[in-house]
């Protein structure tokens, strides 16, 4: 018997750190780590111990024996990493553990403010708080009135198993010396000059809601709209919960393969009783329910080796009920500038994706929705008089240039109509007031975490720091971000122990100019009532989505346990 990782992993590598003979990759510390679609357990290696099945913080673990048939293919793609001729040999030991030693400096204690909330803000407050004899007191701020960033409000309700790294952020909430501070906004309701005066320093996790645009005529026609927008409403973001989508049609076309691209299909197209199960928003839901959408179009630019979603998102798409895949046959076929790329790769996990979607796609079709996977196709119009009517795309071909496939516009168009829109072309970072900021790559620019006075200095604005999307870019998945926060938070000891961090009002606490924010038990409150009212009805949670009736609910627990302790008290 042996382990195998399925369609949840989150890359965090918790399981890599406990297993005993090493046969967990790629670990942090690989090269392919930051960039690969899941982490793989080696089946000639493993030695069934379990360690990793009790690590595992989204349950995404589990023995071969024991899958479940939609989970029977992460069997041979576990075994396929490690066919690549690069990924054997790996030494038979435990991975190092434990954290060096530090000495901290005197008897002043670190005061970190975090701005931001999600993944990347909560992995940094940990990072921090579990530092072993450091004195280190973390506020969070979230302009929102709920926590957890992209696992509330990005990851596709139908990933409940996904959304359980928030418990392990709950469990972080909870820690001595750490305050959450909701429904406060940097930048409106603090300055960073509010936070600078009174924190050693200051770490910007506010990750990257905007979106792309495409730069093409029709861009704007009503009918299209971003895949991030229509995401944070299905996902029950209050910024985006009075938003409204044309689903009368038969056929919505979503531009760009990614992740996200998959999941916004799987949603238009899974069966309605199915999204009942889960914390999908009801308004969502409701207008889910009458949707006459039966084919979803997903269209990418390259060819199917170069589709950037993930082997686990479309295996994901694979197992949706009542859904068929379809492919064109010439889009699928291996082109010769990928067979030019595949020399010395020919057991790379590229190939092996591009193999799985022609053979998801030549399956006899069944259902009565379908995912269509375009390839090689750019969008040049989207096109209608008063609303959206069609997209009109350019056919693409492919050369190898330099070591890479590279997508050229050929002469052939292509119209496909349709009325609805989703643009999935990436997110965007936005500009924090009072802070440099890098345009082109939309992320504040910083080096190896550290926030510096402008693109390409390498002076340091001090004791500011990013981390997540904002650090980086919008790439990796949730549990890339745990190391993203551990390089940022490890430069920020380093200056701490250096002694070139300061404080210029230790004595002025924050929670004087927001006397109105909503703190952790306000949030508790608010949890307990989404999580109490789904029971009944067999989800997870019903989600609150207007801030108001968020805030209420939250009041009236205050007023419920002040009135006990008076009693307790009487």
């Amino acid at each position: 018997m042996t382990y195998v990782i399925t369609q949840n992993c989150c890359n965090d590598a918790s399981c890599v750190a406990v297993c005993p003979v090493n046969c967990i990759h790629p670990t942090p510390d690989e090269p392919g780590y930051k960039t690969a679609e899941m982490l793989y357990i080696d089946p000639d290696v493993c030695i069934d111990c379990g360690a990793c099945l009790d690590a595992c913080p989204v349950s995404a673990i589990e023995p071969d024996f024991d899958l479940p048939s939609d989970l029977l293919p992460y069997i041979d793609l576990n075994a396929q990493y490690y066919r690549h001729p690069t990924h054997l040999g790996y030494p038979q030991v435990p991975a190092k553990a434990g954290r060096p030693s530090r000495e901290w400096p005197g008897s002043e204690q670190l005061r970190v403010a975090i701005v931001g909330s999600g993944p990347a803000a909560s992995y940094a407050a940990e990072e921090l708080l579990s530092q072993r004899g450091l004195t280190v007191h973390v506020d969070m701020f979230e302009r929102l009135t709920a926590p957890w960033g992209l696992v509330r409000f990005g990851v596709a309700p139908d990933h409940q198993e996904t959304k359980a790294t928030a418990d392990d952020f709950a469990r972080t909430a909870r820690r001595k010396n750490f305050r959450l501070f909701l429904d406060v906004e940097v930048g409106k309701t603090l300055t960073h000059d509010d936070l600078a005066a009174r924190y050693h320093a200051v770490i910007y996790a506010v990750g990257a809601m905007g979106d792309r645009q495409l730069g093409i005529p029709g861009e704007d026609l009503p009918g299209s709209h971003s895949a991030t927008e229509f995401v944070a409403w299905y996902n029950g973001h209050p910024d985006y919960a009075d938003r409204t989508f044309d689903l009368s049609g038969e056929r919505a076309v979503v531009i760009g393969n990614g992740n996200v691209a998959l999941d916004v299909a799987r949603v238009l197209l899974s069966d309605v009783d199915d999204l009942r199960r889960t914390d999908i928003a009801d308004h969502a839901l409701e207008q889910l329910a009458a949707s006459r959408i039966r084919e979803v179009v997903v269209v990418g630019r390259r060819g199917p080796a170069q589709a950037a979603f993930t082997t686990p998102e479309l295996l994901g798409l694979a197992g949706t009920t009542g859904l068929d895949i379809q492919v064109a046959p010439d889009e699928v076929s291996i082109d010769e500038a990928t067979r030019q790329w595949s020399v010395g790769r020919e057991e790379s996990m590229a190939l092996y994706k591009a193999r799985m979607i022609a053979e998801l796609g030549s399956a006899t079709p069944t259902a009565s929705r379908r995912a269509s996977l375009r390839f090689l196709l750019s969008p040049t119009e989207i096109i209608g008089d008063e609303r959206v009517e069609g997209v009109r795309f350019m056919r693409n071909s492919q050369t190898f240039e330099d070591g890479a496939v590279v997508a050229h516009a050929a002469e052939r168009a292509e119209e496909l109509s349709c009325g609805l829109v989703l643009r999935s072309v990436g997110y965007r970072g936005a500009a924090m007031p009072g802070l440099p900021f890098d345009e082109s790559r939309a992320v504040l620019p910083n080096v190896g975490g550290r926030v510096v006075q402008a693109v390409g200095s390498h002076e340091p604005v001090n004791g500011v720091y990013a981390t997540g999307w904002i650090k980086r870019g919008p790439s990796g998945v949730i549990g890339t971000n745990k190391q993203c926060a551990k390089e940022t938070v490890d430069a920020l000891l380093e200056d701490w122990v250096n002694g070139s961090l300061f404080v210029s009002a230790p004595d002025r606490d924050v929670i004087d100019l927001i006397p109105d924010h909503l703190d952790l038990a306000g949030w508790n409150a608010i949890d307990d009532h989404e999580r109490r009212t789904g029971r009944p009805l067999s989800r997870p949670r019903v989600k609150l989505v207007k801030r108001a009736e968020m805030l209420r609910v939250a009041a009236a627990a205050a007023t419920a346990a002040a009135a006990a302790a008076a009693g307790s008290n009487a």
